[in-house]
């Protein structure tokens, strides 16, 4: 059997496709508090109760913030780096619920929300698929998910990995692109993130596409659903919420897991959950992102783990085949949060990031170009 990814008489019409992908988009707690539409501040963790708490953290450790600010505000520079790049389609991890009701999730340590009225924060990055498949999109229950799915359809926006049951849930997003090709993004959370079993969709029953362990036999029906749907020249991304929220080491079982996608004709697996970048590698000519850290949060100001340098963050813009899959170009722009805003990082700060992920990756060469991203190309 030939390789599933190929486009037999359509080879012929290959062309590149530039995807923007990004990690956890938390705009929740401490980000919705200094919107035009702050929610109800209260929270349950164990230190802190009310959400303003983040807001005063992350002032204390870089100055005040002018809240209420505008929607852009926590995107910051990354809008101009969208706005630059143009990819053909926009992806992120919405790692919150949308909504002013429900009820806390019982036995959780952390709760996110926002607002829905504080929506435009989301609408004005563009973004193509919210990823749902996370551990923070049912904080607020079924009834607070049922408000997320409401609030991201009334607001145009496509999602993966959750939905009203289970076929909803497991049904890509996608995204059509300039030619015949489309983008189909397919999304999973599992257990290692910190999803409760109880929050997986079922046939009768809201809720997320949710994966136990990432074992091959797990990865078997999402390529079956995949091999499915996928037409010549589409381009099949798996986003996957998965792993700790620290440290470089990914697990052998996780890289099992991402080659079996790849093998089963996935063209780029997008891994999320750290709050810093974790390897990235290239395997059969397409990208595997372990972890692509967080990109927008409250955490500023909020101590304990200085060396993972977690202020910083990662553009990345992803260039695939059409046809093939095969990665073509990976471009990391580096942006650093200050006052919950995103801005360009400095030189040592890309230096740093350059050297952090050409340590921790195998098998790629990670450089520094001339207008300050970072490139990889593989060995």
């Amino acid at each position: 059997m030939g390789d599933p990814r190929s486009g037999g008489h359509h080879d012929h019409r290959r062309r590149v496709v530039t995807l923007f992908l990004c990690g956890d988009v938390m705009l929740g707690r401490g980000v919705d508090q200094i919107l035009a539409h702050p929610g109800d501040p209260e929270l349950r963790e164990e230190h802190v109760r009310d959400a303003r708490t983040y807001v005063d953290l992350a002032e204390q450790a870089a100055g005040p913030i002018p809240a209420p600010v505008g929607p852009a505000w926590p995107w910051g520079e990354a809008l101009e780096v969208l706005e630059r790049a143009a990819p053909d389609a926009r992806i992120l991890n919405l790692e919150t619920a949308v909504t002013a009701d429900g009820d806390f999730a019982p036995g959780k340590a952390v709760h996110y929300r926002m607002h829905p009225a504080n929506l435009p924060t989301l609408t004005v990055a563009r973004p193509d698929v919210c990823v749902l498949a996370n551990n923070h999109v049912l904080d607020f229950g079924r009834r607070g998910l049922a408000d997320t799915l409401g609030a991201l359809a009334a607001a145009g926006l496509r999602v993966a990995g959750a939905g009203r049951d289970a076929a909803a849930a497991q049904q890509p997003a996608v995204v059509p692109v300039a030619g015949a090709a489309r983008v189909l993004v397919f999304a999973v959370g599992m257990l290692s993130s910190g999803i409760p079993p109880g929050w997986a969709a079922a046939p009768d029953r809201s809720g997320l596409a949710y994966l136990a362990e990432p074992t091959a036999a797990a990865a078997e029906p999402l390529v079956r659903r995949v091999q499915q749907v996928r037409r010549p020249g589409d381009i099949v991304v798996v986003s996957v919420h998965w792993g700790s929220n620290w440290g470089y080491q990914v697990p052998r079982d996780q890289t099992g897991f991402a080659h079996a996608l790849v093998d089963g004709g996935v063209d780029l697996v997008h891994g999320h959950s750290s709050h810093h970048p974790r390897p990235v590698e290239v395997y059969r000519d397409r990208l595997v992102l372990y972890g692509c850290g967080d990109f927008i949060d409250d955490y500023e100001g909020i101590s304990g783990y200085e060396e993972y340098r977690d202020d910083l963050r990662l553009a990345h813009l992803v260039s695939l085949e059409t046809g093939t899959g095969r990665l073509t170009a990976l471009r990391m722009v580096p942006l650093r949060v200050r006052r919950m805003r995103l801005r360009h990082a400095q030189y040592a700060d890309r230096v740093w990031l350059r050297a952090t992920l050409a340590g921790i990756s195998q098998g790629v060469h990670v450089t520094l170009e001339p207008d300050g991203a970072l490139a990889l190309t593989a060995e």
